[in-house]
């Protein structure tokens, strides 16, 4: 697929002072990713706070970006969980049509066995009628999708295409990369190793940093899957610190401080996660500001 080849973001859900969405600054945030280059958008992965919204809630989030983005570029939708009825059910009864692929995490909490997981997205194949982007991201599901169990679902159905790969271990993104069919994508779920996710095969990233750096984020993967190693490296070691100081007190806490150094939204969060700390809010402006000139 043409259209997961570059980089995606994953979209935050901006709030108000009194915790209602912010639709305008998320029209904003989609206007600044569309104008910096951005290849493809997604919507209600983990870093929109998705499990704080109500059902009500992720349809405005849903209506609002694909309003503002106008079709200019392809989306992808975040359908996962850790309920694999429920998330079969939503698979066939929502529209999809607006999208090219969904995301879907492997399940968390649960910590299914690797035949579990192989088992979910096997359900989860079969009643999706669009493409299927599976998600590996260990930090927050407490279990590994080994490449053995994601080179099985590549290989058994036609409309898994993807890996996004969070699990931030290079050695393992090789492993698919080395023997994964010819036309699956690994896409990188982890900011730092992106480019070399990319240099090593890698079809690009979904990426937390890049809605806040699009211009300077995407034009690193293009140089990257351009084979321009030098100057790609030159980029990455531009955000390098930036990379680092928007995890460190939790996704999207950094990048929504990010957003409000760049006037386009609050640094506001739903409990459980806080705003972060007045020592960060002021490195993350001084780097706005360098970059910014």
């Amino acid at each position: 697929m043409q259209s997961l080849i570059g980089t995606g973001v994953a979209l935050v859900t901006p709030f108000k002072e009194d915790f209602s969405i912010d639709t305008e600054a998320l029209k904003r945030i989609v206007n600044f990713s569309v104008d910096g280059g951005i290849e493809y958008l997604v919507i209600l992965g983990t870093t929109a706070e998705n499990a704080t919204l109500s059902n009500d809630e992720k349809e405005l989030v849903i209506q609002t970006v694909i309003e503002a983005n106008n079709g200019r570029l392809p989306l992808v939708l975040g359908v996962g969980g850790n309920n694999t009825m429920k998330v079969v059910e939503e698979l066939k009864t929502r529209d999809l049509s607006p999208y090219v692929a969904i995301l879907s995490v492997s399940p968390y909490y649960n910590k299914p066995s690797q035949e579990g997981i192989y088992q979910h997205f096997k359900a989860v194949s079969e009643a999706s009628p669009i493409p299927v982007i599976i998600y590996n991201v260990p930090g927050r599901t407490s279990s590994n999708m080994l490449p053995q169990t994601v080179l099985r679902l590549a290989n058994d159905f036609e409309n898994i295409v993807a890996i996004k790969e969070a699990a931030g271990d290079i050695v393992q993104a090789m492993q698919l990369l080395k023997d994964k069919p010819k036309d699956f994508h690994v896409i990188s779920g982890d900011d730092m190793t992106a480019l070399a996710t990319v240099l090593a095969g890698g079809s690009g990233v979904i990426s937390v940093i890049a809605q806040g750096f699009p211009k300077e984020f995407s034009e690193m993967i293009r140089l990257g899957l351009n084979r321009k190693v030098d100057e790609a490296f030159k980029s990455q070691y531009l955000l390098f610190d930036c990379i680092d100081m928007i995890f460190e007190q939790g996704n999207p806490a950094g990048i929504k401080q990010v957003f409000q150094a760049l006037g386009i939204a609050e640094n506001i969060v739903r409990l459980p996660l806080v705003s972060v700390d007045e020592s960060l809010q002021q490195r993350i402006a001084e780097f706005v500001k360098r970059i910014d000139k």
